[in-house]
This record gives C-alpha cells, structure tokens and sequence, in this order.
C-alpha cells in the first residue's frame, strides 16, 4: 500500500450518498439522516450537493445511481450498494475499481426466508384454491399431502439460499438445491453446474429461485427449463417462485406456460419493468401471486449500521467483507 493510499485510510473520509427511490422508506433524505446517527461525526453528504469537493469522498453508499455519477471521486476507497442485488452497478462501464460491497445483514437473510417459506406453504397448503373456494362459498377441501411428498427446488446456494433450503428441510419438504460451483448443505441434495441442472429440474415440484442476475443467467427461467420440472407431482403441475431478479425470467414464458399449465401456479416478487404497468396481465392472472419486490425489504437502521461498522473496520486496517467478485457477478 502506497503512503497516499494508507493517509487515505488513517483519514475519516466523506461518505456520499446517491440513492434513487421515491418508495417511502427509502427516500434519499431518510438514509442521509441514517447515516449521520452512526457514522459517528463522520461527513454524510446526500448528493447532489453544489459544495462538496469530489477529493473529500472516500465512500459511497448507493442504491440505482446514475450511470457515470461514481467515477467523479479521484478518492473513492469502497462502494456499499444498500440491496444484495448488484446487477445495475455491474452494468456500469464506467464504475470505479474500487471494492463493491453487498448488503448481507441476519435481517436480510431471515426476511428472504419468511418470504420463501410463506410462498412455498402457500401453494403447498392449496391457498389459491381455497380462496377461490371462499369467494365462491364452496366447501370443497381437497386432499392435502403432506410436506414429505413435496420436492423444493432452490436455485442459488449462496447465503439466502442455503438458509431457505434449511429451514424448509426443518419443515419436513424434500428439499434439492442447484447453483453454478459445488456446495454441500446437510439433509439438501444438492446438484451443481450445467452437467446436473436437468436431473435437479425433473426431480422438483417448486422451483425456488434466488440466483444472481449475471450474463449466464439472464432469461434463466424459461420455457425449456418449466417444461424439465417434475410432472407428475402431486400439486398436479410444478410451481414458480421467483424472488431473485426480474432479469432472470423470460416473462412470455412464464404466462404462456400458466396458461397451457405447464406450471400450475406462480408467486413473483420481481420483474423485468418495476412497477408493473396497469395492462400486465401478471396483475390479474388467476394462477398469480404478485409481490412488489418487498420479499427482502431489509430494515434500514441495520443496514445503516452495517455501513457504518465496515468503514470503521477498514480504516482500522482491517478487511470488508462481502466484497463482489466483479468476474462471476457477485
């Protein structure tokens, strides 16, 4: 390390913030007043801001910035992108070399995996149906199997997957697991790379996905890999559950294979467009369940502290963590 670069690191540098969300709880002058209470008196500015010399930024904290806004700052030292997605920043060709943080914070982990388990329950315990049948006033229960009959599909083993995977294994499902490098999670069968993707699919009745959104899985969930999920199952056609990134889905094929049931059901929290406009028919598909990408709306405050706590660390020496391998994506 140079003598510039450790004067920089023994220096409180300024921690800008460049946050693009109009949603309630992540509005830009929310996360400023965040940071100003733990950053212990450390300079927060919410930018734009006309008197800030781009010199002074060591850090940036971000959500959907512009394109091109993060190489005005010769001195950046790290970048914390306050989602666990990283896919937007990658797409920037002009994003600084400087380490790319994740959010990976226990509140982050365990609300993906209320989301999971509360879909995959949902459509294991037959609550399309059975709301239909309330608002039709039939009193029809169908026979319900039970949880070991059920083969869960995760996609992507990382540090949601692998909790999700647990805690439905804990429920009693059949749990399988697939991502691109080999892992190994106790009671998961778990499947790896291209060569054991097709013997993953056939054997699952509910595909969870929670994969990252690199150039190798864009449009992953398709027409060809719902046609290799298991049919013969008993929820009587396999199921969808997408909670990852919009980018991973090829949306005609999902309402074409909803139609021609070759998937019986779907529960998306992510899309191509966000918002969904008013004409998409995923609004009122009767085998949908849509969420506005809230499956892992992190609590803030934490996130602030996670922040906070890892420039703090850095200064003093020490390494950040969840650092994204810019070559794989994440």
């Amino acid at each position: 390390m140079s003598g510039t670069d450790e004067a920089l690191r023994m220096t409180k540098g300024t921690l800008a913030v460049l946050i693009n969300s109009t949603q309630q709880n992540w509005l830009p002058e929310r996360w400023k007043a965040r940071f100003d209470a733990v950053c212990g008196g450390r300079r927060v500015v919410l930018l734009p801001d006309s008197t800030l010399d781009p010199a002074e930024v060591h850090y940036a904290t971000v959500w959907k910035p512009v394109p091109g806004d993060l190489g005005a700052f010769p001195n950046l030292r790290a970048i914390f992108n306050l989602g666990a997605g990283v896919d937007a920043l990658m797409a920037d060709k002009s994003l600084p070399d400087v380490p790319l943080v994740r959010v990976a914070v226990p509140d982050l982990t365990g609300r993906m995996t209320e989301y999971v388990v509360l879909h995959v329950l949902m459509h294991h315990r037959q609550e399309l149906y059975l709301r239909d049948s309330q608002r039709a006033k039939r009193w029809e229960p169908k026979y319900q199997w039970p949880a070991s009959a059920v083969t869960v599909g995760v996609m992507g083993l990382g540090t949601l997957g692998a909790d999700a995977a647990d805690v439905l294994r804990r429920l009693g499902f059949r749990v399988a697991g697939w991502s691109r490098s080999q892992r190994a999670i106790d009671g998961v069968e778990c499947f790896h790379g291209s060569a054991q993707i097709d013997a993953f699919l056939r054997a699952t009745d509910i595909l969870v996905c929670l994969l990252p959104l690199t150039p190798e899985t864009h449009g992953i969930l398709n027409r060809d890999v719902f046609t290799k999920l298991n049919r013969n199952g008993p929820l009587g056609a396999p199921v969808l559950i997408n909670a990852g990134r919009g980018g991973l889905q090829n949306e005609a094929d999902i309402l074409a294979c909803l139609d021609d049931g070759t998937l019986g059901a779907a529960s998306l929290d992510v899309f191509v467009q966000e918002p969904q406009p008013a004409d998409s028919r995923f609004w009122t598909h009767p085998k949908v369940v849509l969420t506005p990408h809230n499956a892992a709306d992190t609590d803030a405050d934490a996130i602030s502290a996670y922040v906070a706590e890892q420039i703090a660390r850095f200064e003093a020496g020490g390494a950040l963590e969840n650092v994204v391998d810019r070559a794989r994506g994440y």
